[in-house]
């Protein structure tokens, strides 16, 4: 079929792109070559326009063996193991059909991991919705948290904790982010460099269909009114499948007969051939006539673009062949030799023995566009005026009720509880606290990971609002005993060509980077998703950030649920009153400008580091990180999950009851300490600079307010656990 400007726009490249491939080729592309190009230059692909501003993040450490660009990120954790994790979106896939875009996103991301000899350990998701008011929003979440647990528990991999909110921004692009944890001996770590001359390639796994061709390219364009159309475009996953896989590729990995690896995700065997012979600097040939696929008269452009599920394409020794092919015979999978290594730098592609395809791999990866795209930078907006008279007639008792129930704070027990969070027998924190936390079989080590995001401090000023989610993934690690270690990230943004999204992308990039520098907390992989808007409608920025951190002896594991009445309650971290953009502020005062509270590294580094050092010692009890909703809201949660009330005492302060309770500044902890602990634990903060309140002594089953309103720690229960379970039924 000849190609022209018209077909190449139809594939999602632009005018310029498409006259830059026919100069690169010397020649116009066939369909098949356009097609490949189509994938391997789209926005989910090339990250073209995000390139230039991803080398500013921190890639590197003590601790990581692998940062970015390769199929997951890999971090030491000592006696010779390590942790194999990445965060991936799988956004428009799943706002088309919930449940197969949910569940291949949590098979994919599962497949990054395990290509790289990982066992998958634990998976985390952070998942946005429209207002809970939108016709959509009840029937895109049931879909989704079906698609995430069928998979993952199927898979038998426990989910551990998450993230869930809603916000009318994403009406029309929900976002679904999954993220997966691997265990691998630091000595069997697998990549995907193809190496080596005329080294059979090997296909595994299902055979090829038609599901999912121009996924990649859906993922890296708008939608509009013809969404319904796109349904053939998303993938359907076949979790029994992927278990099989798994364990015919790590039966086949405790050898030595494998060169490299890759799975085949966004736009299959074209990305995954493509990536291998470009790390390699090699070339690959392949013929199409060998791929098994399931449907007849396969063309070789759909093969090549086909992203059907539970896939991986292998370098092998030679001679090996026979021994792996067994291997893939006995779990009952496909495997083919379809194709060899060259040193052409070429990928050649064969069918009905003709040529139907070369393109020089150089002009697919290195010459692939990157845009330096215009930008608009973010003011700081003012600061809002709260006047007495808007408190005058506010009662705690209610504010505390109503923030309980909000969509965004109330409990997420009904997702979770759909989820296996205890299959493998080794989570010891389990979905609801401030991470999840599995063991490390066989040890007294322990993993700890915590997803976050917050658009609307992204959405106030992007630059402070992306510090703040790496803080808040720091905050949450160290709440359950562990040191933070890496990070992952998500990137999710509306359209890099309008200058206001691409100028909430650039900032938020360097937010992160400027927290990530200073927290000593690098990011080792990652993924970034555009093009998060329904015609002229974006999301607000949604940066989520996925924390990895260890717990040396996992029976030193702090939770937020607090535990023996007599107890002392401290606040950490100095309260300065910051309500903008606070909880309080948008649902009580129904007040939506102002900046988000500032960020104090050095404070957020050196209060963390110090309550590390208070739990290795044993002093703390519980703790809970104060974020969203603020102090009250903290200590409401850790008495619900500990069934203890309190008897609270506002610190003198200059004020108001509702700035102390309600405020968002950064940086702060609640922790349980005991009372003869409280002289040492005080002295010792003093003495590491870290501020503190007394706020309060554990007694009863009610919160107590200066000795007069007694709200039953009962009735605050029923309003923070029935509002999904009742908007779902």
């Amino acid at each position: 079929m000849r190609v022209n400007e018209k077909i190449a726009i139809e594939h999602g490249l632009k005018a310029e792109e498409y006259k830059k491939i026919c100069d690169l080729l010397a020649r116009t592309p066939n369909i098949t070559e356009l097609g490949i190009f189509s994938a391997m230059w789209n926005e989910h692909c090339s990250y073209k326009s995000s390139r230039l501003h991803l080398k500013k993040l921190p890639t590197k450490g003590k601790k990581v063996i692998q940062g970015p660009g390769e199929n997951a990120g890999v971090i030491d954790i000592e006696d010779g193991d390590a942790i194999v994790f990445k965060i991936e979106s799988h956004n428009h896939p799943s706002f088309i059909e919930p449940y197969q875009g949910a569940a291949t996103g949590v098979g994919g991301i599962m497949r990054d991991v395990f290509t790289m000899g990982a066992r998958p350990i634990a998976n985390l998701n952070s998942i946005h919705f429209g207002s809970s008011q939108h016709k959509k929003t009840k029937n895109l979440l049931r879909g989704v948290v079906h698609g995430i647990g069928g998979y993952g528990n199927c898979m038998g991999v426990p989910t551990i904790g998450g993230q869930t909110s809603f916000d009318k921004s994403y009406n029309g692009n929900i976002l679904v982010n999954a993220m997966t944890l691997g265990l691998v001996k630091k000595n069997k770590i697998f990549y995907s460099k193809a190496a080596g001359l005329n080294k059979p390639v090997i296909y595994v796994g299902s055979k090829t269909g038609r599901d999912g061709i121009h996924g990649a390219s859906m993922a890296s364009a708008s939608f509009d009114e013809k969404i319904e159309e796109k349904k053939p475009t998303v993938q359907v996953g076949d979790p029994f499948t992927e278990k099989l896989l798994l364990e015919a590729c790590l039966e086949l990995m405790a050898g030595d007969s494998i060169i490299a690896i890759q799975d085949m995700g966004a736009a299959g065997l074209t990305s995954s051939s493509i990536e291998m012979a470009s790390k390699g600097k090699l070339g690959i040939e392949i013929n199409l006539d060998k791929v098994p696929c399931r449907e007849t008269k396969m063309t070789p452009y759909e093969i090549m673009l086909s992203e059907s599920q539970e896939r991986m394409l292998i370098v092998l020794e030679n001679g090996k062949e026979n021994l792996a092919k067994k291997i893939f015979d006995k779990w009952n999978l496909d495997f083919a030799v379809i194709g060899k290594t060259t040193d052409t730098k070429n990928i050649e592609l064969f069918f009905n023995n003709e040529q139907v395809a070369k393109i020089p791999v150089n002009t697919l990866v290195e010459n692939s566009p990157m845009y330096d795209r215009k930008w608009k930078k973010s003011k700081l907006p003012k600061k809002n005026k709260i006047q007495k008279k808007d408190l005058k007639n506010i009662k705690i008792i209610d504010v505390l009720k109503k923030m309980l129930s909000n969509p965004n704070v109330c409990s997420k027990k009904w997702i979770w509880e759909q989820y296996d969070h205890t299959v493998m027998g080794d989570t010891i924190q389990k979905p609801g606290g401030d991470s999840g936390v599995v063991r490390i079989h066989g040890t007294s080590k322990a993993v700890a990971a915590a997803v976050d995001s917050s658009a609307v401090y992204c959405w106030a000023h992007p630059h402070t609002g992306a510090k703040q989610i790496v803080c808040e993934s720091w905050r949450n690690l160290i709440s359950v005993g562990a040191k933070p270690l890496a990070i992952t990230n998500c990137l999710n943004f509306g359209s890099p060509e309008k200058e206001e999204n691409m100028g909430e992308f650039v900032e938020c990039v360097e937010g992160i980077s400027e927290a990530a520098k200073y927290l000593t907390f690098p990011v080792v992989s990652g993924n970034v998703s555009f093009y998060n808007q329904t015609k002229e409608v974006g999301i607000k920025p949604t940066p989520v950030i996925g924390g990895v951190g260890l717990i040396k002896d996992y029976t030193k594991m702090i939770t937020m649920n607090f535990k023996n009445e007599g107890n002392i309650i401290l606040v950490i971290g100095k309260t300065e009153g910051h309500i903008d953009q606070s909880l309080f502020a948008r649902i009580i005062l129904d007040e939506k400008n102002g900046p988000p509270p500032e960020i104090n590294l050095f404070n957020e580094k050196n209060n963390g580091e110090t309550i590390l050092k208070l739990i290795e010692n044993e002093y703390i009890k519980s703790a809970h990180d104060v974020s969203l909703g603020g102090i009250l809201m903290g200590i409401s949660k850790m008495c619900i999950n500990g069934d203890i009330g309190i008897e609270i005492k506002r610190p003198n302060s200059l004020l108001s009851k509702f700035e102390y309770f309600f405020s968002e500044d950064q940086g702060r902890y609640i922790i349980e300490i005991a009372k003869s602990d409280l002289k040492k634990v005080t002295s010792f903060l003093e003495k590491n600079a870290v501020h503190y309140d007394e706020i309060g002594t554990l007694k009863g089953k009610s919160i107590n307010f200066d000795e007069k309103t007694i709200v039953p720690i009962d009735e605050l229960r029923t309003y923070n656990s029935n509002w999904l379970t009742d908007y779902m039924g």
